[in-house]
C-alpha cells in the first residue's frame, strides 16, 4: 500500500502538460492571415518578372526542404504510407488552389480575385457537412455570410458588376480547393502527425506548381535572381508565408473547428488592404471602412454566439 501511495504521490508531483488554449491557435491563424495579406504587397513586383506557377513552385520546393530539415526527426519517426497518402492529398488540394488562383488572376482584377477566393469561408461548413455528416451551427453560417459581405465591400472596386470572366470562374474553383483543404486538414490531423503531413504537403504542392509551370510558362531567366528585391520577396514567401504559416495553419486547424478557421483565415484580404494602405497609401473609403466593421462583427458572431449545448459546431 505504501508503495502505491508513493507512486501516486510521484505522479501528482510531476508537472502536468497543459494543453495550449484554443484562443492561442485562433490568434495564430489570424497572424497567418496577416502575413499572407502582406504577401500581396511583397509579390506585387515579383510577379512581373517571375511567372505565377514558377513562383509558387520555387516557394513550395524551398519551404519543403527547410521545414523537412528542421523537423527531420519527426519526419523520420512518423513517415509511413498513410502519412504519404494523406499529405499528398493535402498537397494536391493546396498546390492546385494556389496555382489556379494565380492563373485566374491574369483574367480578373485583384479585388475580384480576393473577393471570390474568400468565398471558401462560406463553402467550408457545407463541405465539412458532406464529409463528416455534422450540420454547421447557425452562428457559423451567419458569420460566414457576414464575412463574405465584408470582404466584398473591402476587396471590390466601385464597379460592383457581377459579370463573370474566365478568371473569375477559375478563382471560384480555387476557392473550392481551399475549402476542401481546410476540411481535410481538420480531418487528417486527428490521426496523423501534423508536421509530417505538412512536409509532404509542401513537397507535393511544389510538384503540382512546377509541373504546371513546365507545361504552361517559360522559365524565369537567371538574371532575374540578381535583384535584391526578388530575394527579399522569395525570403518573405518561403520563410514567413510558407515555412511559418503553413506549419502554424496546419497545427492551428488541428485545434480550431473548420468553420472558425476558415473565417479567421479569410481576414487575409483585409490585411492585404491594410498593407496596401500603409505601403502604397491607398485611400480608405467609407465603403472599405464598413467592410472592416462587417468582418469584425462576423468574427464576434463566430466566437461569442456559440452553441447552447456547449459543444463545438464541428
Amino acid at each position: 500500500m505504501s508503495t502505491e501511495k508513493n507512486i501516486a504521490a510521484e505522479k501528482d508531483a510531476r508537472p502536468s502538460r497543459r494543453a495550449v488554449p484554443s484562443w492561442v491557435w485562433k490568434v495564430s491563424l489570424a497572424a497567418c492571415a496577416a502575413i499572407w495579406g502582406g504577401s500581396f504587397v511583397v509579390m506585387k513586383d515579383t510577379l512581373d518578372v517571375i511567372p505565377p506557377a514558377w513562383l509558387m513552385g520555387i516557394r513550395f520546393a524551398a519551404s519543403a526542404i527547410i521545414v523537412g530539415a528542421l523537423f527531420w526527426r519527426t519526419l523520420r519517426d512518423n513517415f509511413d504510407l498513410s502519412h504519404l497518402a494523406m499529405g499528398a492529398i493535402l498537397g494536391v488540394a493546396s498546390g492546385s488552389a494556389f496555382v489556379v488562383q494565380n492563373i485566374g488572376l491574369d483574367d480578373t482584377t485583384p479585388g475580384r480575385n480576393a473577393f471570390l477566393t474568400a468565398t471558401y469561408c462560406v463553402m467550408v461548413p457545407f463541405i465539412n457537412w458532406a464529409v463528416t455528416r455534422r450540420r454547421p451551427a447557425a452562428n457559423n453560417l451567419v458569420a460566414a455570410l457576414l464575412a463574405i459581405v465584408g470582404v466584398g465591400l473591402v476587396a471590390l472596386g466601385d464597379d460592383l458588376s457581377l459579370i463573370m470572366s474566365g478568371g473569375d470562374w477559375l478563382t471560384l474553383v480555387a476557392a473550392v480547393l481551399f475549402a476542401v483543404h481546410i476540411v481535410l486538414v481538420a480531418r487528417f490531423s486527428s490521426a496523423h502527425d501534423v508536421m509530417t503531413l505538412t512536409v509532404v504537403q509542401l513537397a507535393v504542392s511544389a510538384v503540382v506548381a512546377l509541373g504546371t509551370a513546365l507545361l504552361t510558362e517559360a522559365p524565369p531567366g537567371p538574371a532575374i535572381f540578381s535583384s535584391a528585391d526578388v530575394w527579399f520577396s522569395l525570403g518573405y514567401l518561403v520563410l514567413l508565408s510558407s515555412c511559418v504559416c503553413m506549419v502554424v495553419q496546419n497545427l492551428g486547424q488541428a485545434h480550431v473547428p473548420p468553420a472558425q478557421a476558415s473565417l479567421l483565415l479569410s481576414l487575409e484580404s483585409v490585411f492585404a488592404v491594410v498593407s496596401s494602405v500603409v505601403f502604397y497609401h491607398e485611400l480608405v473609403t467609407p465603403r472599405i471602412a464598413v467592410g472592416f466593421a462587417t468582418i469584425f462583427v462576423a468574427v464576434l458572431v463566430s466566437e461569442l454566439f456559440v452553441s447552447q449545448k456547449g459543444t463545438d459546431p464541428f
